[in-house]
């Protein structure tokens, strides 16, 4: 007997709640139209499974006001079946995390964060949902950069290689994966270059028949097949949603059929769900008396489309923290810029949501060999794939760099090469600081002992916040201080 099963599945919302208006003026995205497709979805099939790879939290003052409580309420509305943790469901901290997990009506899996002191896991590692008589397990993955956002909380560990994870994997489908289980989705966070290697590593024996992920905010046009798994991805944001149409065999004991397409959420093929607008239109109110004042207005409108190259609004950033400052350079994390575009209207909504990690400004003194280490570690490989730190850089930085030879063919200060010898005074934030040996491959030691880091300014925003309310008209321009070779 052949069953079918649907399976909707979103990943990496980072709170983009509300719809937009596109190019041909229909109205795109928002969880109102995404809960009114799963809605839609679930009354035309019978057998439907909601899932969510994780990052549910940042990138709207809707969900930092009100600390992710927004969110979970949200989320409990659209009602998926399962969710696992991704690396931005920690930014409001461990223990917040575990109490927002006590108001989620929906179960919440990982199978790789643990208690160090005894080994004991934070969450469920799996779940098996039943829908028409067939068993799905689900297992939830995490990446890697968890341990990178919860540094200070030394007691909680998590399996960070790729390989351990695949045996981690191993352990769950031996111990409870049973005759009764018919299909097995491992329900990732891990960016889409280790789901491809996750999915090398697996023993066809354990089962596993899907991955679906997130973190690398892939948007896809059909499923990459690795070891015989389909591995897929929703992009990021509202705006789309993954769909799995699956045929179960129930004498074989396997998939036969297995058809996936990225589906659009907007005007012509979702309702709006009228309790979702009610509950936004609540929160909206309040964060709009507080957030809706206009903070400055820029020349024009200035975008960051990627974070794996020079943008205008990386460059506007990095200087403007780096302008009178005690620091030469200054190091902008490309994903702490959260919008592809912003302006020329900037209210203080659009400056927060823009800026989401609101942190400290580290000043540390390295050489010139320290600095040319750091620029060749971060313009690796794995960069190009968007699943590793990225950065812009103040004004005066030119880098040009080979990616066939993977050679560093200039980097230059001010005009002038920069020699091993060279010392320079560089500034990040609390986040890339850190994390420096991982995300720069650079000892922090013998820096430590050259100089003492130092906190040269105790919140970003509000640094860039006085720059906006007391400069108008704005502008930056991409002007060739990190040059990419093929």
């Amino acid at each position: 007997m052949q069953k079918k099963l649907t399976i909707l599945h979103c990943n990496d919302i980072h709170g983009d709640f509300l719809p937009k208006r596109g190019a041909l003026g229909m109205f795109t995205g928002g969880l109102s139209r995404l809960s009114g497709y799963v809605k839609k979805v679930r009354a035309e099939e019978d057998n439907v499974i909601f899932a969510n790879a994780g990052d549910m939290f940042r990138g709207s003052v809707i969900d930092s006001e009100f600390m992710g409580l927004s969110t979970i309420e949200l989320m409990n509305m659209l009602s998926p079946d399962v969710t696992t943790v991704g690396n931005h469901e920690v930014d409001y901290g461990l223990a917040h995390l575990l109490f927002l997990e006590k108001c989620a009506k929906f179960p919440i899996i990982n199978a790789d964060l643990y208690i160090t002191l005894n080994n004991t896991r934070l969450f469920r590692p799996y779940i098996n949902v039943e829908v028409g008589g067939m068993r799905v397990m689900f297992i939830g993955l995490l990446t890697e950069e968890v341990i990178s956002s919860t540094k200070s909380e030394r007691v909680i560990g998590s399996y960070i290689n790729v390989a351990e994870a695949a045996k981690e994997v191993g352990i769950i489908a031996d111990n409870y994966r049973t005759k009764d289980t018919d299909i097995l989705v491992l329900l990732t966070h891990i960016g889409i270059e280790k789901d491809r290697e996750l999915a090398a590593m697996l023993d066809p024996d354990w089962g596993v028949d899907l991955i679906i992920g997130g973190h690398s905010h892939t948007f896809m046009d059909a499923p990459e097949i690795v070891n015989g798994i389909p591995i897929v991805q929703a992009g990021t944001g509202s705006g789309q949603i993954g769909r799995f149409d699956l045929v179960y065999d129930d004498e074989q004991h396997r998939l036969v059929s297995k058809e996936w397409r990225l589906q659009q959420i907007n005007e012509s093929t979702a309702p709006s769900d009228p309790l979702i607008d009610t509950l936004l239109d609540s929160y909206k109110t309040q964060t709009d008396a507080k957030y809706r004042r206009i903070v400055t207005g820029f020349a024009r409108e200035l975008t960051h489309p990627t974070r794996i190259q020079e943008t205008e609004m990386g460059n506007l950033y990095a200087d403007l923290l780096q302008e009178d400052s005690s620091f030469d350079i200054m190091m902008m994390g490309s994903g702490a810029i959260r919008k592809k575009a912003l302006g020329p209207i900037v209210e203080y909504q659009d400056m927060i949501e823009n800026t989401p990690f609101d942190d400290q400004l580290w000043m540390i003194k390295v050489t010139g060999g320290e600095f040319r280490r750091m620029i060749q570690y971060v313009m690796r490989d794995d960069a190009w794939e968007g699943h590793t730190e990225f950065y812009q850089y103040s004004k005066g930085v030119r880098i040009v760099y080979r990616k066939s030879t993977h050679t560093l063919e200039e980097l230059s200060f001010r005009g002038k090469e920069v020699e091993d010898g060279d010392e320079f005074l560089i500034a990040m934030q609390t986040y890339h600081y850190s994390n420096f040996e991982e995300f720069f491959n650079v000892p922090i030691e013998p820096i430590k002992d050259r100089m003492r880091p130092r906190v040269v300014a105790t919140s970003v925003n509000n640094i860039i916040e006085e720059y906006f309310t007391t400069h108008q008209g704005l502008d930056a321009h991409v002007e060739g201080r990190i040059v990419i070779l093929d």
